[in-house]
């Protein structure tokens, strides 16, 4: 596992799982009240980094990319939630290692955590620099002047927007049928006998004999042909309607009250 100092170093960088999965960013480091090693770390996740899932160091180590874990992705999302108040209590500890199918601490004393606990011999110099190397987000610790302080903190609502699909239109073309009906001009050939008298001298007289004329009639009859034509184009276009709405969720801040016990 990371050095302490490396790990604080991580604080408010990615964080991988076991698969290389990224997972969300780095927010406090708990260490052991018995060793003072780190044991859990808090990372947000979600959308807008509003959610807080404990993790656990064993095996974890830092690269250039950021911090890997030895956790998977839906463990972490899964994780109990805890409020981020500055120590993890024995039945919270407990809790947490049974989802992530550790072994508990022996005792337990070593179930209260305290975030962002360093070895007590580190000096106030080593911490002012991790401090900013993690972007000040220990819960407790020196300042830059060596006494005690303690960082407060509020969440604030990020609002944005995501594209999601919200259904689907289809163009579909079937073919149907229809009688349709014209009128077309036709024509035909009657015949009609005529009669009409033979002038003298027009025609010699000959020998009566049998004889036969034939006449070949016409008309006209309907021929049907079909013929594809396009008559329109039709199609789908979208357009973006803009407007506002209205989005809240409850937040958390940290409020330091100060208990004085002299008497």
């Amino acid at each position: 596992m990371s050095t302490m100092r490396e790990l604080e170093r991580a604080l408010g960088k990615e964080v991988y799982d076991a698969e290389g999965q990224k997972v969300g960013t780095a927010a406090q480091l708990y260490a052991s009240d018995q060793t003072g090693q780190p044991e859990w770390l808090t990372v947000k996740t979600g959308m807008f980094g509003t959610k807080e899932s404990f993790v656990p160091l064993m095996g974890a180590h830092t690269e250039q990319d950021g911090l890997h874990v030895g956790a998977l992705k839906d463990a972490i999302k899964d994780a109990p939630r805890i409020d981020d108040n500055g120590r993890l209590t024995e039945a919270q500890a407990a809790e947490l290692y049974r989802h992530y199918h550790l072994q508990a601490a022996p005792s337990g004393r070593d179930a209260g955590r305290n975030a962002g606990r360093n070895a007590a011999d580190r000096n106030a110099a080593d911490r002012d620099a991790a401090d900013r190397n993690a972007g000040g987000r220990h819960a407790s610790g020196m300042d830059g002047t060596g006494r005690e302080s303690m960082v407060r903190s509020e969440e604030e609502l990020r609002a944005g927007t995501e594209t999601v699909e919200t259904g689907r239109v289809r163009l579909h073309k079937h073919v149907v049928t229809e009688e349709q009906e014209v009128t077309v001009p036709v024509s035909h050939e009657e015949v009609h006998v005529t009669r009409e008298p033979v002038r003298d001298g027009e025609q010699r007289p000959g020998s009566i004999q049998e004889e036969e004329q034939e006449v070949v009639l016409h008309e006209e009859r309907p021929v049907v042909a079909k013929e594809t034509v396009a008559k329109e184009r039709v199609g789908l276009e979208t357009e973006t309607v803009r407007g506002e709405q209205q989005v809240k969720d409850t937040v958390r801040k940290e409020q330091i009250e100060v208990d004085d016990t002299r008497h």
